[in-house]
């Protein structure tokens, strides 16, 4: 649920990135944030817990354009990954306008990258959310490591509904920045429908 500001002239809308423990969802959020301009980005904030972490930021896209004479600012999240921090998982959902699944291309992966993809889906419908009409992108990270799944095995498993889908080796910024297009423009097409 995108929050309008009506003073700044600013729509703000929660991208979350979800997906097993250590999969590279902090790794993405560090990269969009370094690659950012410093006038277009808030302080990046971590939250940690002796446990976990939890990151965010908000930005706003110089190139995105506006929605009737307001800018569209991001805030992106990351969540835990591991499964014990669920009620952390579903207060960050809370609200969310479009969500990343980063998956771990590692075939001794898969089981979590299952396990949380699942979670994603039963977290969204306790909020009220349906995965299958949210703003959707599925990331397989980790391509550059040697005993990775084949995209198609990953397709098949974790993006059945073949949602936008891309390839990243988030270290080194590969497929970041496309993941992160892919999901703003399906949030601001949700938001031109509904408004």
């Amino acid at each position: 649920m995108s929050f309008i500001n009506y003073s700044s002239r600013e729509i703000n809308c929660k991208i979350v990135y979800y997906g097993p423990g250590l999969c590279g969802k902090t790794t993405n959020l560090q990269y969009v944030y370094a690659k950012t301009n410093p006038e277009a980005k808030g302080k990046m904030i971590s939250l940690a817990t002796e446990t976990e972490r939890t990151l965010f930021f908000d930005f706003l896209p110089l190139s995105l354009g506006e929605i009737r004479g307001f800018k569209t600012r991001f805030h992106l999240y990351t969540v835990p990954g591991q499964v014990f921090y669920d009620a952390s998982r579903k207060l960050i959902l809370k609200g969310v306008d479009g969500v990343v699944f980063v998956a771990d291309s590692q075939i001794e992966r898969m089981e979590a990258n299952l396990e949380s993809v699942e979670n994603l889906r039963v977290n969204l419908g306790e909020q009220g959310y349906d995965l299958d009409k949210v703003p959707y992108v599925v990331q397989y990270n980790k391509r550059d490591l040697p005993n990775i799944a084949t995209v198609e095995e990953l397709r098949r498993l974790l993006n059945p509904r073949n949602v936008p889908e891309y390839q990243a080796v988030a270290p080194t910024g590969v497929g970041v920045f496309d993941t992160l297009k892919a999901v703003a423009k399906q949030v601001l097409t949700e938001l031109k429908k509904s408004g």
